[in-house]
């Protein structure tokens, strides 16, 4: 496939100056991937006390395995070392340069399905928005089936998990295949379709708000800092929107087989025994991670960019 004619979003212009240039293909696919391992390395501590707080098992009248956010820390740092916070990284590190390449070719076939010449200019947010959820489609076939075996693997340690255990990613993968076949190993991929739309929306729309509110007159960009902050608090604000559609997709994909007869009666149930709360359980691990993270996809991107630059690679 030909990539060149996608821009990153984190290069989009506000100005009506002709645009800068476009990284080419193979520079977008490295320097993404690099901004990307960056993202996970920084946030997948926190993303493994999210999906445990959002997967614990509240008994009525016993007090909750995890007291909050720092708690579950120390009973996994205290259990399995720091190590612990660290299981099932392999999957979204694997997946993240692919992913980030799919994700530019998406929201390129996006922009061109959605948006007007002056979308941007006049942040036409809408059209921004309708451009950036369509990289969910390019992404699922990636992400759902990561996700399902990150999260099997961050909470196969918890008191609240009741299926087998398994030695790490191919006795996983076979003990899946085994239990229901590739249906299986694919549970919650719909869900997190629609999760990654929402997101998509939302990241892409306020983070071309923030950065054409703080690029300064006459200027065509912001500048690090504030490029940095506008991803940071971009990645606060897809969270918030999407958290409880996250909490649904944790809870699906770690739960036995035919425990639930789909994502609605995950729903339901989370609805009936912990009420709208429910489904923002593990809220602040994700607000505390997603700053830093995504500042430091930006700041992983940009270095990355530039040294290939240096390299002689447009």
């Amino acid at each position: 496939h030909q990539l060149s004619s996608i821009p990153d979003p984190r290069n989009l212009k506000m100005s009506d100056d002709s645009p800068a240039k476009q990284p080419g293909p193979l520079k977008s696919f490295l320097a993404g991937g690099v901004g990307g391992i960056c993202l996970v390395v920084v946030g997948h501590p926190l993303d493994t006390l999210k999906v445990r707080i959002q997967t614990m098992e509240v008994v009525p009248g016993q007090p909750p395995p995890y007291k909050g956010m720092v708690d579950c820390a120390q009973q996994i740092v205290r259990k399995e070392g720091i190590k612990g916070l660290y299981k099932g990284m392999a999957a979204p590190v694997a997946g993240v340069a692919p992913m980030y390449a799919l994700c530019f070719l998406g929201y390129g076939f996006g922009k061109k399905m959605f948006c007007d010449d002056d979308a941007f200019e006049k942040l036409k947010l809408t059209q921004i928005g309708m451009a950036g959820a369509t990289s969910a489609l390019f992404t699922t076939p990636i992400l759902g089936p990561g996700e399902r075996l990150k999260c099997v693997l961050q909470t196969m340690e918890s008191p609240s998990y009741k299926g087998p255990k398994y030695n790490g990613y191919k006795e996983l993968v076979a003990g899946l295949y085994k239990e229901g076949g590739a249906r299986s190993l694919i549970r919650g991929s719909g869900i997190t379709c629609v999760r990654d739309a929402v997101a998509s929306f939302f990241y892409f729309t306020t983070y071309e708000v923030l950065k054409k509110t703080w690029t300064p007159k006459g200027e065509k960009d912001p500048g690090v800092f504030w490029t940095f902050c506008a991803g940071g608090f971009a990645g606060m604000a897809n969270w918030a929107a999407m958290m409880p559609i996250d909490t649904v997709k944790s809870v699906y994909q770690v739960a036995p087989e035919g425990k639930y007869t789909g994502v609605m009666h995950v729903a339901k149930t989370i609805m009936k025994d912990s009420g709208i709360k429910g489904f923002y359980k593990g809220l602040a691990p994700v607000m505390v991670r997603a700053f830093p993270a995504n500042a430091a996809c930006f700041l992983g991107y940009e270095m990355a960019a530039k040294g290939l630059t240096s390299l002689g690679l447009e």
